[in-house]
């Protein structure tokens, strides 16, 4: 539970994609409907919003979205950005969902993992300074990011600070952040990344990381459902 001197924030759920890399699986559900250990991905990362209090919950959907609008009809809070042309990427689609979300500082979660250990939205919560940071983002590194078969995205300095582009690179996102979204308001509307509003952030000094102290699973792909389950069944309790 937040405590009297934290604020309340939104959080963004990004749900829109198409799942490619899922293969069959995704031939007819969108991705965040694929069970893990007997419920939807999109439930894990609820589960996640709930317990850190987070609010308003925004949805964003795309690919197959009236099939997850249909799994959360008895979740008559949760408001839902749809994308019914391109998918707008993350950066697209969070500003797109501001006029849901409400200005200011947001929570965003992707709703392809699995987590075990503190709460990864009360662990940015209680890291948070906005009189530093313009964004913090959950890592952990490369060797302990499970089911992450990609190259590691961002070194981490003393302080937490992020630095990318050169060969200290050995820490992985984990698709979850605290950010401000006062800058979103410079781009034009339309598909584009996050990660161009991170190069800005990094480029003033205000992009940082934390390490999650738990376990994370990427379920981007098949093989990764049995190794999640495996995680959270092997998890402490």
């Amino acid at each position: 539970m937040p405590s009297d001197k934290t604020p309340v924030l939104p959080v963004m759920l990004f749900a829109a994609g198409f799942g490619t890399r899922m293969q069959a699986l995704t031939a007819h559900q969108p991705k965040p409907l694929i069970p893990v250990a007997g419920k939807p991905l999109i439930d894990h990362a609820l589960g996640i919003v709930d317990a850190a209090d987070a609010s308003p919950i925004v949805v964003n959907l795309h690919y197959r979205g009236e099939q997850i609008r249909n799994h959360l009809r008895q979740r008559p809070e949760i408001r839902f950005a749809d994308e019914p042309g391109q998918i707008l990427e993350t950066g697209g689609g969070l500003r797109a969902a501001l006029p849901l979300l409400g200005a200011g500082t947001v929570f965003t979660l992707n709703t392809d993992a699995v987590w075990t250990g503190q709460n990864p939205l009360q662990q940015l919560r209680a890291a948070w300074r906005p009189d530093v940071m313009d964004c913090l983002l959950l890592v952990l590194p490369a060797r302990a990011a499970t089911g992450h078969h990609g190259k590691a995205d961002f070194a981490l300095g003393p302080a937490g600070q992020l630095r990318r582009g050169g060969q200290d690179e050995s820490h992985v996102y984990l698709g979850a952040q605290i950010i401000k979204t006062d800058r979103l308001a410079g781009f034009d509307p339309g598909a584009f990344s996050l990660n161009l509003l991170w190069t800005e952030m990094i480029r003033l000094g205000r992009a940082f990381g934390v390490v999650h102290t738990g376990g994370w699973c990427d379920v981007g792909h098949p093989e990764g459902i049995v190794v999640a389950e495996t995680m959270l069944r092997d998890a402490p309790p």
